[in-house]
C-alpha cells in the first residue's frame, strides 16, 4: 500500500485544536457529506459543530488515518508524537514558523528538524499548509471555505498540488468547468515532498491528470519516478514552474525550504521528463481541461471554425511564433468544404464560415464534418455564448450539436473556444464536457492548452530518458584523480580554483577531446621557438585573463615569426605567461558548449551561438545530463545559429557530426568528474567544414580543490610547461596537431584544417 494511502483516502478524519481554522474543518467534511467518522480533539470542548470532541490523543477511539492539527508551532511537535505513537495515517501540519520564517526565527530550524524526528515513518505534510481537499470522497481537511463541489460518482477529476495555499484556495474557485478530484498543498515539505504527494495521487483511477504548481524541486530523483509512473498511467502532468525572475526566485524563500534552482535547468528538467509548463494559472487551468477530456494530442495540427473573419484573424494571430499550427488546406480538402458553402465564402483554415448557414443545423453539421475531415489533431469551434440575464443562447446549440455531429463522424477530437472567461458559463462547460467538447475559455490560453498537451504527446512518442547523473547529494562522479587529474598549481580561494586555458586543454586533451596543438612560453623568445613545433599560422593568448577578446588579449592569424614576436610582446605584460597553438582554419560558425553544478540537477549543458557575441545574441538551450545524440541534435537545430551550420545560403556545411561527437564527450568528461567540475565553458568550440571536425578553441574551467594529498597520477606543474605531445597526452587518434592542408581538391585527412574563427580569415 502507498505511504500516502490512508491520509489521501482517509476512513476517518482527526482534527486537533478549537481554533477557527479548526473548527472549519469539521464543518467543512461536514458540508461535503464525508462519510467516515470525525473526531474532534480538544482539551475543554464536548462537542465541535455537533461531533463529539475528546480530550487529548490518546482518547480518541482508534487510530486515525487522516488529522489536521490546527495547534501552534511548538504545541505542534508534541501532537505528531502522539498521534505517531498511535499509528496515526498521516497529518497536515497547518502551523506556520518553521523553516520558512528564515534565519530571523532562531526557533523555526530547530522546530521543523523535532517535527521531522516526532513524526518518524507517519507521512506528515507541511507544516505551513492548508492541507488536502479529497473531492472524490467528500474528506475535507481544509481550515477555509472553497468552491469546489463533490466529484460525482463514477467519473474522473483533475489532481492538482501547489506550493501556496492562497493559490490553491484560488483555484477552488475556478468557474471553468474543470472537475477537480484532488487539491492538495505541500507546504514546507519537511518531510513529505511534492513528487511522493503527486505519486499517491495519480494512483487513484478517478485522478485523470496531474497538475503542479512548483516553487522548488524536492527531488529529481522523486520527479524522475513521478514523470515514468504518470506514462505508465497515461496520466500526464502540466506544471506552472515560477521563478523565472529574481523576485520569484526570493519570493519563495518565504514558503519552503526546497530549491528554486535555476530557471534554465528548471524547465529543461520538465521538459526531459514531458512534464508541460505553462505560464499563467489561465493557461495551467485551461491544460489541464483539455488533458482531463482526452490525453496528450497527438501532433501540434490545429483547424478553427468561426463565423467571423475577425475571430478568424486573431485566431491565425495568436498561433503566430508558436509550435501549434493552422496548416493549409489540401487541394481536394478545400474543394470538399467549399461544396458544403455558398460562392462568396473564401475557404481556408482558419475558416470563417460567414453567417449564411447560422441556426441551420444539418448546414452547420455538413460543413463542420467536412472541415475535422482534415486528420487535424485539435478541432476548434470559436463561439461566444450571449449572456443569459439579458439575452436568448437558443440559437447557440444548434451550431454545439453541429459541431459535436462532426467529431463524431470523424472521430476527432475538439474544443469551443470562447473569446473571454463570461461568455461561457460554467454551467455550459459542464455541458460540453458531457457532449465530449472541451471548454476552452480564452484563445491565447487554448493556443497554450494545445501546445502544452501537444508537448506531452511528443514526448511520450519518446524512448524513456535515463536517471541524471552527477547531483553533488547523490555523491555521483568519480572525480578527476581516478581518470584525468588535476595540477595541483591551482589558483582560487575558498573551496574553488580556476584553471588557466593551459591547464584545462592540458586536461581535455587527456580526455581525447579535440584540442589544437599548443603549448606555454614563458617569454617572447619561448614563444617564437614554439612555432617551429607547432606551424604557422597560430594564434596567441595572454594566460590568466578570464576575458581575452575584450582585453586585447588575443592575437590569431600569426603567419610568421615576426608577427608573432611582436605579438607575444605586447600580450605577455597582461597576464602571467602566454599560450600559443595551431590556428583553426575552415571555421563555418562557433559554439559555446557550457556547464553549471545545480544544486539539484548536477551538472547542466547548455549549447548555443558561442564567439564573442553569445551574451547579445542570447541563442542558446539547456541539456541536463547524460544527453543522448539526439537531445544534442534536436536542440543544435533549434537554435537561431543553426542555417549557418547548414550552409545557409550557399556557405558550406558546418561538420554536424563532429560537434555532436565533441559536445559528448565534453558532457563525458564532465560526468566523469561530477564531484571536481563546478563550471566550464567552452567558448568558441570552433565547427569547421565538413570532414575537418569541430575544435575547443578556448576553455575556462573551475574546479572544487582536490582533497590536501595528492592524487594518484596528478599532472606535475611542470607536466604543463613547454606543452608538446607530453603535456598534451597525444597519440595517433588523439587530437594534436594537424597535419598541413592538402592542395586544393585534396581529401581532408585526420585533424586537417584546425583553427580559430578569425574575422580577417576564413571564417564565414
Amino acid at each position: 500500500m502507498n505511504r500516502l494511502e490512508r491520509l489521501l483516502r482517509p476512513k476517518s478524519i482527526a482534527v486537533i485544536g478549537g481554533g477557527a481554522f479548526a473548527i472549519n474543518v469539521v464543518r467543512q467534511s461536514l458540508k461535503m457529506g464525508f462519510p467516515g467518522d470525525i473526531w474532534p480533539v480538544h482539551p475543554k470542548k464536548d462537542e465541535i459543530e455537533g461531533v463529539r470532541a475528546y480530550r487529548s490523543v490518546a482518547d480518541l477511539p482508534g487510530s486515525p488515518d487522516a488529522v489536521f492539527i490546527g495547534v501552534n508551532r511548538f504545541a505542534t511537535i508534541d501532537v505528531v508524537r502522539e498521534l505517531a505513537a498511535r499509528r496515526a495515517g498521516g497529518a497536515i501540519c497547518f502551523a506556520a514558523g518553521f523553516r520558512e520564517a528564515g534565519a530571523d526565527d532562531e526557533d523555526g530550524e530547530r522546530l521543523q528538524t523535532e517535527l521531522v524526528v516526532a513524526a518518524g515513518d507517519m507521512p506528515v505534510i507541511g507544516p505551513n499548509c492548508y492541507g488536502l481537499i479529497n473531492y472524490a470522497d467528500g474528506a475535507l481537511l481544509w481550515p477555509d471555505q472553497h468552491g469546489g463541489q463533490r466529484l460525482e460518482a463514477g467519473t474522473r477529476g483533475a489532481a492538482i498540488i501547489t506550493q501556496s495555499s492562497n493559490i490553491a484556495c484560488n483555484l477552488t474557485m475556478q468557474k471553468r468547468g474543470l472537475p477537480i478530484a484532488f487539491l492538495m498543498t505541500a507546504g514546507n515539505q519537511a518531510q513529505t515532498g511534492l513528487s511522493e504527494m503527486a505519486l499517491g495521487l495519480i494512483e487513484d483511477d478517478r485522478v485523470s491528470c496531474l497538475g503542479l504548481h512548483i516553487e522548488g524541486f524536492d527531488s529529481a530523483a522523486g520527479f524522475e519516478r513521478l514523470a515514468a509512473r504518470a506514462r505508465e498511467l497515461k496520466k500526464p502532468i502540466v506544471a506552472m514552474k515560477v521563478g523565472r525572475s529574481e523576485q520569484a526566485r526570493a519570493a519563495t524563500i518565504s514558503h519552503t525550504a526546497s530549491l528554486a534552482g535555476s530557471d534554465a535547468a528548471s524547465e529543461a528538467f520538465l521538459k526531459r521528463l514531458g512534464i508541460a509548463r505553462v505560464g499563467s494559472i489561465p493557461s495551467f487551468l485551461e491544460t489541464l481541461k483539455l488533458l482531463h477530456a482526452g490525453g496528450p494530442l497527438s501532433g501540434y495540427t490545429l483547424s478553427s471554425m468561426s463565423c467571423s473573419g475577425g475571430e478568424a484573424s486573431v485566431m491565425a494571430d495568436t498561433a503566430e511564433g508558436r509550435k501549434v499550427r493552422f496548416p493549409a488546406l489540401t487541394e481536394a480538402h478545400r474543394a470538399h468544404v467549399k461544396s458544403t458553402l455558398g460562392p462568396l465564402v473564401a475557404v481556408a483554415n482558419p475558416l470563417d464560415y460567414h453567417t449564411f448557414i447560422w441556426n441551420n443545423e444539418p448546414a452547420m453539421a455538413e460543413t463542420f464534418t467536412a472541415m475535422v475531415s482534415g486528420g487535424f489533431d485539435l478541432n476548434m469551434l470559436v463561439l461566444d455564448f450571449p449572456r443569459t440575464d439579458r439575452c436568448s443562447d437558443a440559437d447557440w446549440w444548434p451550431t454545439v450539436r453541429a459541431f459535436e455531429a462532426a467529431l463524431k463522424a470523424n472521430g476527432a477530437r475538439g474544443a469551443i473556444v470562447a473569446s473571454m472567461l463570461e461568455n461561457l458559463p460554467e454551467e455550459h462547460a459542464a455541458k460540453l464536457f458531457r457532449r465530449g467538447i472541451v471548454p476552452l475559455h480564452g484563445i491565447v490560453e487554448a493556443m497554450e492548452a494545445a501546445e502544452a498537451a501537444a508537448f506531452i504527446g511528443e514526448a511520450w512518442k519518446r524512448p524513456s530518458t535515463s536517471p541524471l547523473r552527477g547531483g553533488r547529494a547523490e555523491g555521483a562522479g568519480g572525480g578527476i584523480g581516478a581518470k584525468t587529474p588535476l595540477t595541483p598549481s591551482l589558483k582560487g580561494e575558498g573551496d574553488t580554483c580556476a584553471l588557466d586555458e593551459a591547464e584545462a586543454k592540458t586536461l581535455l586533451a587527456k580526455a581525447s577531446l579535440p584540442v589544437p596543438k599548443g603549448q606555454r612560453a614563458g617569454a617572447v623568445a619561448e614563444a617564437v621557438v614554439a612555432t617551429d613545433a607547432l606551424g604557422l599560422p597560430v594564434a596567441l593568448k595572454a594566460l590568466g585573463v578570464a576575458h581575452k577578446s575584450e582585453l586585447g588579449a588575443v592575437r590569431l592569424n600569426l603567419k610568421s615569426a615576426e608577427e608573432v614576436r611582436a605579438a607575444a610582446a605586447a600580450l605577455l605584460p597582461l597576464g602571467d605567461e602566454l599560450y600559443i597553438e595551431r590556428m583553426v582554419q575552415g571555421a563555418v560558425a562557433e559554439l559555446i558548449v557550457g556547464f553549471t553544478r545545480d544544486p539539484m540537477f548536477g551538472p547542466v549543458m547548455t549549447v548555443g551561438t558561442g564567439g564573442v557575441l553569445v551574451e547579445l545574441l542570447k541563442d542558446s538551450a539547456t541539456l541536463m545530463l547524460p544527453a543522448t545524440r539526439d537531445d544534442i541534435e534536436t536542440e543544435l537545430r533549434g537554435l537561431k545559429l543553426f542555417p549557418l551550420l547548414d550552409g545557409y545560403r550557399g556557405r558550406p556545411k558546418a561538420d554536424l557530426d563532429a560537434a555532436i561527437e565533441a559536445i559528448l564527450g565534453i558532457a563525458a568528461f564532465v560526468l566523469e568528474n561530477a564531484d571536481r567540475v563546478e563550471e566550464m565553458d567552452i567558448n568558441p568550440l570552433i565547427v569547421c567544414r565538413e570532414g575537418q571536425g569541430a575544435w575547443i578553441a578556448d576553455a575556462l574551467m573551475v574546479m572544487r580543490k582536490a582533497p590536501s594529498s595528492p592524487l594518484a597520477g596528478e599532472v606535475s606543474p611542470e607536466a604543463t610547461e613547454g606543452g608538446g605531445d607530453e603535456a598534451l597526452g597525444s597519440s595517433p587518434t588523439q587530437y594534436s596537431a594537424p597535419p598541413p592542408p592538402g592542395p586544393p581538391g585534396h581529401p581532408p585527412r585526420n585533424g586537417e584544417g584546425v583553427a580559430h574563427a578569425d574575422a580577417k580569415g576564413e571564417n564565414p
